[in-house]
């Protein structure tokens, strides 16, 4: 029998004569219950939060505002998505998956672990990072929900809002969309292209004043590729020294380094620069939809100190950690992946972006920057030869138009005039890509000499 409810307003005027409060009351007739509501102004009044207002990720606002249409006469190739899962053509070891396999089997994984993860799984961790020149123990080493939760805690536990941070322009737009949200303010250091995308220095420094509380350097780098020398990273730290000022040390790729180029981690240098080093096993083990990371806490001088290392583990108590039964899986993943599966995949990552990058330097306007590491190829345009388009947005919006290649454009890293190839794909469509990119700039390219004729016509 359906309940037959009354409702009854009473309005109360409060003692603020600028205030008043409906109560509506709801009786039911069947068994003389009665709830009793409080609105304070008498209709709903629900805002979002001044954090999810200030919440913007600057490659879906350009993707989204995108007009992507591709050719119906030529099938996709998508050189944007930074998953190298995508195409299937670069799946994990069999080890890695027959750990998560015996992990679910175990049955020792499916309640909950502490927010900073299981001890075992942080020792693993550390055992298999530490080095003399940066020793780590399980108390270093906290687990996350992928790398990005590992960015986003070692951001919030240095900075408060009206703070700045220093980010790589071109960089990994993550940085920003975190810090934003907290009401951090973001100084972009410049890379400088010519150099392999090393570091302005110079500007870098420039660019610090007392509420710079956080330096972000991506080594390897996402968008660039590029891969830093022993040299040049010790000097980001003379500078990070000088200034008192911690990294945050996003080394996601880290090992993923081409032949002929040596990877160093940040913290293996630093004799007195605390570092906060931010890592998973995303990227170098083919699983980023696994969402395992994890900050490595490098302080040998107790800089930070117990109050930075307090502060990491309340705020991971925001959640309930990272995922238990890739903790259970861990040791088996660090410990037993034959090094014949990481050298598979540099080797193909190397040879697809030997081929990409000699493919597009023969391309009339266009300038890619050879890579040495991670999954990217940045490729320059030089729009005085391309006047249709008026930035690296229209360009690449076009290139989908007609010949279904997407590329993802600069802009989104705040670096106009540049695209982004991710080259994970198979090596017959980085090959197809390369030919229809040619096509595209071969009919929309002009030189300076074409545009003074038209002139004087």
């Amino acid at each position: 029998m359906q309940e037959l409810f009354i409702e009854i307003y009473l309005f109360y005027l409060s003692f603020s004569p600028n205030l008043t409060f409906i109560w509506s009351c709801s009786c039911n007739m069947e068994d003389n219950s009665y709830v009793v509501k409080m609105n304070g102004n008498g209709r709903w009044n629900i805002r979002p939060s001044e954090m999810s207002i200030n919440t913007l990720n600057p490659i879906r606002a350009i993707v989204d505002g995108m007009k992507l249409t591709p050719n119906p006469g030529k099938p996709m190739i998508a050189l944007s998505i930074g998953d190298p899962t995508v195409f299937g053509n670069l799946p994990t070891d069999e080890k890695v998956t027959q750990a998560l396999k015996d992990a679910i089997d175990s049955h020792k994984y499916n309640g909950y672990a502490p927010s900073v993860g299981y001890q075992k799984s942080r020792d693993v961790v550390a055992n298999f990072y530490t080095c003399p020149e940066a020793p780590l123990e399980a108390e270093d080493v906290l687990l996350t929900s992928g790398c990005s939760q590992a960015i986003d805690l070692a951001i919030t536990v240095l900075c408060n809002p009206g703070d700045n941070i220093l980010i790589p322009c071109p960089g990994f737009s993550l940085y920003k969309t975190l810090a934003v949200s907290l009401g951090i303010q973001v100084k972009l250091y410049n890379l400088l292209p010519e150099k392999s995308w090393e570091i302005d220095l110079q500007h870098m420094e420039s660019l610090i004043d007392d509420r710079t509380t956080c330096l972000i350097i991506n080594n390897p780098s996402n968008p660039c590729g590029s891969v830093y020398s022993k040299e040049h990273l010790k000097n980001v730290l003379s500078v990070a020294s000088k200034n008192c000022i911690p990294i945050l040390a996003d080394e996601i790729y880290g090992d993923m380094v081409f032949p002929g180029c040596k990877y160093q981690s940040m913290a293996s240098l630093s004799s007195d620069v605390p570092i906060l080093a931010c890592g998973g096993l995303a990227k170098r083990w083919l699983v980023p939809g696994w969402r395992m990371g994890w900050i490595l806490i490098h302080d040998r001088n107790q800089i930070f100190g117990k109050e930075i290392r307090q502060g990491l583990v309340k705020l991971s108590q925001r959640i309930l950690g990272a995922c238990t039964i890739v903790q259970g899986a861990i040791e088996s993943i660090l410990n037993d992946t034959p090094q014949e599966f990481y050298y598979r995949t540099i080797s193909f990552l190397k040879s697809n972006s030997e081929i990409c990058f000699s493919e597009l330097s023969t391309v009339p306007g266009l300038t890619p920057v050879l890579p040495a590491g991670a999954m990217y190829l940045m490729v320059g345009i030089e729009m005085e030869h391309f006047p249709e388009f008026q930035n690296d947005v229209q360009f690449t919006e076009r290139l989908v138009t007609e010949q279904s290649v997407f590329c993802l454009p600069a802009m989104a890293f705040e670096y106009p005039n540049y695209f982004r190839i991710v080259v994970t794909v198979p090596e017959e469509m980085m090959v197809e890509a390369c030919a229809r990119i040619r096509e595209f700039c071969q009919r929309h390219y002009r030189s300076c000499s074409q545009d003074s004729n038209e002139l004087d016509q």
